[in-house]
């Protein structure tokens, strides 16, 4: 086993370590299981000294082997994907807004600090989505290089590969999502007016307002997992995206009991959560998150897949009830 000093200097890195993993893989429980193999690898490496001699660069060569461990899971994850039942969205990342507190102890969630490093200079949810088409090694080439500026040397190292093709990789994945990388910040007060206007006209089912603050090529994305119904191909366009949205406030209507909302970010942007309760006692959870430019919304992406909101912390003081509409 790792003497007591070497473990804490893995403990030191596990957050990094964290963030590396949920980039690649877009699911805390995945890059979880990646840190703990990491882990495994560190320890066995500390038993043989000719290995031992090459852990020159702790966070250097953690970073490498995550990568390869993440190379493995993106092959094989490309077969499962192929098989989900409908769309596929990350995992949120989700925390209060800046300034409003934490819900009260005892309720159940404890807020995990590596939370806070996957939040740290992280993806929004349109990034992790083009992230996922990508082959995986493009997604892990343009991960440590493009976002922890890992030299093309090493990053060939955990290919298997060549810098030169590392770079390539790294190219092509950087051409495939240029349209989802951030642009100029929208700053927090611009998204929560445009939040405010879509959910205003959402609940009045106000179909003119809502064109209003739709981009028109905009696509909206549900998830459900499997476990809860949703749109099984996205939906594209201002028109059809706003009758879908209305249909899901009107469904609401007739079958939620109880909806509390909040704003909360999501992925560092602003987003909304909700929670209720079905008419016949069964919770509802949904996280809804936005991609925003020029004062409109260009994607919405909702995820109500149960499995991945578990980390979701419940809603806080900002929280308002929703009376639906008689």
């Amino acid at each position: 086993m790792p003497e007591p000093d070497l473990a804490t200097e893995f403990e030191a890195e596990r957050s990094h370590l964290t963030g590396v993993a949920y980039r690649m893989l877009g699911s805390r429980a995945e890059a979880e299981d990646a840190v703990q193999e990491t882990w495994l690898r560190y320890a066995k490496a500390l038993g043989s000294p000719e290995a031992r001699a090459e852990i020159r660069d702790l966070r250097g060569w953690l970073t490498r082997t995550i990568g390869r461990i993440c190379l493995d899971v993106l092959r094989s994850a490309r077969v499962r994907r192929e098989a989900y039942p409908g769309q596929w969205l990350p995992e949120p990342v989700v925390d209060r807004l800046p300034g409003v507190p934490e819900p009260p102890a005892g309720g159940g969630f404890a807020p995990d600090p590596a939370d806070r490093a996957v939040a740290t200079d992280q993806l929004g949810i349109a990034l992790l989505v083009l992230l996922d088409r990508l082959s995986p090694e493009q997604r892990v080439a343009f991960v440590l290089h493009d976002i922890f500026a890992v030299p093309f040397a090493d990053v060939a190292t955990t290919l298997g590969g060549t810098p030169e093709a590392a770079r390539q990789l790294a190219s092509r994945a950087r051409r495939a999502v240029a349209g989802a990388r951030p642009g100029p910040d929208v700053d927090l007060a611009e998204q929560r007016r445009v939040l405010t206007a879509f959910l205003a006209a959402a609940e009045s089912g106000d179909l003119d307002r809502l064109l209003e603050v739709l981009a028109p090529d905009v696509v909206f994305i549900g998830d459900g997992g499997g476990h809860v119904p949703a749109a099984r191909q996205p939906i594209h366009g201002a028109p059809k995206v706003a009758q879908f949205v209305l249909g899901l406030f009107r469904l609401a209507d007739r079958q939620v009991k109880r909806l509390r909302t909040e704003p909360v970010l999501v992925n560092g942007a602003l987003g909304v959560q909700f929670e209720g309760t079905f008419r016949d006692g069964r919770p509802w959870k949904s996280v809804l998150a936005f991609d925003i430019r020029d004062g409109r919304i260009t994607a919405g992406f909702n995820q109500i897949n149960p499995d991945k909101l578990t980390r979701v912390p419940p809603l806080g003081p900002d929280a308002t009830d929703w009376t639906p509409r008689p």
